[in-house]
C-alpha cells in the first residue's frame, strides 16, 4: 500500500503488574526478583517488537515502574488517573489497581472520566456512583490524522461481592447462600459493569458529537460484547451505508467493535480469544471504534485496518496463572490512511 501512514494501537491487560517488595490482594501474592524481571521483560519485549503508537493499559499496581519501563521505550508521554488502595493493616499488600495509558505523541488532554450527573439521575443512579476502576479519557492530535478521543477502561469483573454479611452467615459454602450468589449476586455484577459501560458510551458519543473527533474506546471488558451487559455500546448508530456521513461531510456517531472494519473480518477469519478460563475462550479484550475508521466509509481517512492479536504466552490447557506473563492476549489495531 503505498504512500501511507499507519498508527497502531493496543489496549493490554497486565495481571497484577506489581513492582517488589509490594503484594497485590493479599500478603503472599507477589513477584520474587526473577518474576518481575520477567515480567518486565513481557512488557518491553511486546512495546519494541510490536511497537504500537498508543497502549491502554490495565491492572497497574505500580504506577511509576511502568511509567518508568514506556518511557525507556519511547513512550514520552504516560498518564494515570487513580491510584491502588493499601491495607489498613498491612500496607505493602495493594489493591484496587488502575489503568494507565503510554503514547508517543503529546496528551491535548488526559483526564478521569467524569459521569454525567443527569445521567446517573436518569439512570435512576442516586447513591454516589464509583467506578471500580476510574476510566482515563485522553485526547491526541495524531499527525496527519486529526484529534482521536481515547478511552481506557476496565470494567467490573465477573465476581461477586458476597452477600453473607447481610444474612448474617458466615458458612461460604451454605446452600442458600451459594444460590444467592448465582443469582442475585451476579445480577449485581451485571448492573455494575452495565452501569459503568453505559456512562462511558454517553460521554463517547456526546464527545463525538461536540467536536466531532474520532473515537476509541479500548480495555478490559470483562464479558463478551454480545451479552446484554455491553450489547447496546454497538447497536443503532454506526453506517451500513455512507450517505448519512456524505450529507454531513462527517462520519455519523456511534461505536463498532474495530474488528468488523479489519481484513480478517472481510476474510471471514474467525477473531481471536483474547481470555481462557477453564479451557474456554473468549473474547473480553476491545477497541471499540467510531466510523472515522471505517475503511468503507467514504468520508474516512482510512484505506485499510488490520487486527492483530498477541497471544503466544497464553494457552487454552493452562490452569494456572502465570504471573510472569499476562492472563489476557494483547490486541492491536494497525490503521492506514
Amino acid at each position: 500500500m503505498p504512500n501511507t501512514r499507519t498508527f497502531k494501537f493496543a489496549t493490554f491487560n497486565l495481571l497484577n503488574y506489581t513492582a517488589p517488595p509490594y503484594s497485590f490482594y493479599q500478603l503472599h501474592e507477589r513477584y520474587n526478583n526473577t518474576q518481575w524481571q520477567q515480567k518486565q521483560s513481557f512488557v518491553a519485549n511486546f512495546l519494541n517488537e510490536a511497537t504500537p503508537d498508543v497502549v491502554a493499559f490495565q491492572e497497574v499496581f505500580s504506577q511509576h515502574a511502568l511509567e518508568v519501563q514506556c518511557k525507556e521505550a519511547g513512550y514520552d508521554y504516560f498518564k494515570t488517573v487513580d491510584s491502588p488502595s493499601h491495607d489498613s493493616l498491612y500496607p505493602q499488600v495493594l489493591f484496587n489497581p488502575v489503568v494507565a495509558i503510554a503514547s508517543k505523541y503529546p496528551f491535548k488532554s488526559a483526564d478521569a472520566l467524569t459521569p454525567c450527573p443527569e445521567l446517573l439521575e436518569y439512570l435512576n443512579n442516586q447513591s454516589e456512583f464509583k467506578f471500580n476502576r476510574t476510566p482515563i479519557k485522553c485526547m491526541i492530535d495524531l499527525p496527519d490524522f486529526g484529534e482521536v478521543c481515547f478511552y481506557v477502561v476496565h470494567f467490573k469483573s465477573q465476581r461477586v461481592q458476597s452477600m453473607a454479611h447481610i444474612l448474617n452467615i458466615h458458612n461460604l459454602e451454605d446452600p442458600l447462600l451459594q444460590l444467592l450468589h448465582q443469582t442475585v449476586g451476579t445480577m449485581q455484577s451485571q448492573i455494575s459493569r452495565s452501569l459503568e459501560a453505559s456512562i462511558v458510551y454517553y460521554d463517547a458519543l456526546k464527545t463525538q458529537r461536540e467536536k466531532q473527533c474520532a473515537t476509541l474506546v479500548m480495555g478490559d471488558f470483562n464479558d463478551v460484547l454480545t451479552s446484554p451487559t455491553l450489547s447496546f455500546m454497538t447497536q443503532g448508530f454506526h453506517p451500513t451505508r455512507c450517505e448519512p456521513c456524505i450529507e454531513h461531510n462527517e462520519p455519523v456517531v456511534g461505536l463498532t467493535d474495530s474488528y468488523e472494519f479489519s481484513r480478517s473480518f472481510y476474510d471471514k477469519k474467525n477473531k481471536p480469544f483474547s481470555h481462557y478460563y477453564q479451557g474456554k475462550g473468549n473474547v473480553l479484550d476491545y477497541i471499540l471504534a467510531s466510523a472515522h475508521f471505517n475503511p468503507d466509509c467514504q468520508v474516512s481517512k482510512v484505506k485499510a485496518l488490520d487486527y492483530e492479536s498477541y497471544d503466544k504466552h497464553i494457552s487454552p490447557t493452562q490452569l494456572t496463572e502465570d504471573i510472569s506473563v499476562s492472563d489476557h492476549s494483547v490486541i492491536a489495531i494497525k490503521i492506514h490512511f
